[in-house]
């Protein structure tokens, strides 16, 4: 597993259906997100694919709780001595090992049969894993050059963020408030709809060159006019 470069500094990992994130900081490399259960190797793979080892990788952002993106949290944790940074909506589940809510199925006949078989599938469940800074909306992380951005983005998880690098024009790590898999469009569920639309809005009315996603293909140029057209 070799980790793709999106543009300098940032490193996509693409474990499947699901993507995480390599960030080259200030003190060594961020992880965003950890993928299922039993995604550890092939995220340190890509760590040294980039010659580093585990122990190079020094923070973990995690954009919300669903277990595509914790599932192998407490392994890093441990394989790595990372911290984690989550808002504390989304924490206090993952510290139990939980990793869901009530969900509703986006608009759209596709999305609905997604949200039932998601449902036949149940909860997944994870290795409880401890947070040790909690996220918040408009916080500013001194953890890459130039900052990193946190923005509260719930809707598709009541506790979600994304993060905003203003480097390349703009870098916005957009978690699962939208995702680019067969078209670029909405997630197929949400805790609450009205909510995840909401947040769509706000990212409109941003100015940023790339995004990435949780799920899906990244979108290097012209990204906020992507969301501009079809959310602002």
């Amino acid at each position: 597993m070799s980790a793709q470069q999106v543009v300098p500094g940032l490193y996509l990992i693409n474990l499947g259906f699901v993507n995480a994130y390599l960030l080259e900081g200030k003190e060594g490399l961020i992880l965003v997100d950890s993928g299922i259960p039993g995604s550890a190797k092939k995220i340190l793979d890509a760590v040294r694919s980039l010659g580093k080892q585990p122990a190079d990788v020094k923070h973990i952002l995690v954009t919300h709780l669903h277990g595509d993106h914790t599932g192998s949290l407490a392994v890093l944790k441990r394989d790595t001595g990372a911290p984690v940074y989550m808002h504390p909506i989304d924490a206090a589940l993952v510290q139990r090992g939980e990793t869901s809510r009530p969900v509703e199925p986006a608009p759209g006949l596709f999305n609905k049969l997604m949200s039932t078989m998601m449902a036949r599938q149940g909860p997944m469940t994870i290795e409880p894993a401890e947070t040790e800074h909690e996220l918040y909306d408009n916080q500013e992380l001194n953890l890459v050059e130039d900052g990193l951005r946190v923005l509260h983005a719930p809707g598709h998880a009541a506790g979600q963020v994304v993060f905003l690098w203003p480097r390349h024009g703009g870098v916005l790590i957009a978690a699962d408030t939208c995702g680019n898999m067969t078209g670029f469009g909405l997630p197929p569920i949400f805790e609450n709809l009205n909510d995840g639309m909401k947040t769509l809005k706000k990212l409109a009315a941003l100015n940023f060159e790339v995004a990435v996603f949780g799920h899906g293909k990244p979108l290097t140029k012209g990204a906020a006019n992507r969301f501009k057209k079809k959310w602002s």
